[in-house]
């Protein structure tokens, strides 16, 4: 697909990977629906890319919410006429206390946050983009989905079926001309990885995971998710992003 001309819709846009995601895309001249509970942030992103002359709207979404997600794209019918191009990258973690301590409110939240959004998510965006000539949805995933956290075991079993789900969607590309892919990033310095413990501190599994594995720029992650919409043969495709150690790789 090429890019340009293009209306993307990118949840979880207000800081981190969604937010470099927007203003990749937003650079190479797609129009960009913003798309998050943090109306400072999203605010901040559409600032971002409209101070370089791009084209961005924020509408406020709680993507675990079926109704926010309906008026989400009709704020994209509304304001760009449709859209081509959807991220389904909002996520969380819950944080302490950890497991088997979690609250079950918050795990019930980080289920229908983390999965429920990707999956309802994509099911609304069918039609839309059908009508459009078909189009193409990328999926945050995570390296937690196949390298499971012990201390956090509902965020690996939720982006264990983000990948499951984006597997399962491949046909989509033979009976709707939409692509569904995901991106498998392991630590990415964002505010969510800084928040991962206590709400203000990294998790204590963070800070190991630093010890054996790189920490990723957002703009790491925002390059494959544009190599991926950019390519027209990947569908129901995972991939991982960064260099992994070879005893890491054995473990997968």
């Amino acid at each position: 697909m090429e890019i340009a001309g293009k209306v993307a819709v990118i949840t979880g846009a207000s800081s981190g990977i969604g937010r470099t995601c927007a203003r990749s895309l937003a650079a190479a001249g797609a129009s960009i629906l913003v798309a998050d509970l943090d109306e400072d942030g999203g605010s901040e992103t559409v600032d971002s890319i409209v101070s370089k002359g791009g084209t961005a709207q924020f509408v406020r979404t709680d993507v675990s919410c079926l109704e926010d997600l309906a008026t989400m794209f009709a704020a994209a019918e509304e304001r760009f006429g449709g859209f081509d191009i959807l991220c389904n990258n909002a996520g969380i973690v819950c944080g302490e206390p950890l497991w088997p301590a979690t609250d079950p409110e918050l795990l019930m939240t980080q289920v229908m946050v983390n999965l429920g959004g990707v999956i309802l998510g994509t099911r609304l965006a069918i039609e839309p983009l059908r009508a459009r000539g078909g189009g193409v949805v990328v999926n945050t995933a995570s390296l937690a989905a196949l390298l499971p956290l012990e201390d956090e075991p509902g965020y690996s079993a939720t982006k264990a079926g983000v990948v499951m789900f984006t597997r399962a969607c491949g046909a989509l590309q033979r009976t709707h001309n939409i692509r569904v892919n995901a991106v498998l990033p392991w630590l990415v310095d964002t505010p969510l990885l800084g928040k991962s413990g206590d709400g203000s501190t990294e998790a204590p599994w963070a800070r190991q995971a630093r010890q054996i594995l790189p920490v990723l720029d957002p703009a790491d992650v925002a390059g494959a998710v544009m190599e991926i919409i950019e390519d027209d043969s990947l569908a129901g495709h995972y991939r991982i992003v960064g260099e992994l150690p070879d005893f890491v790789t054995e473990m997968i």
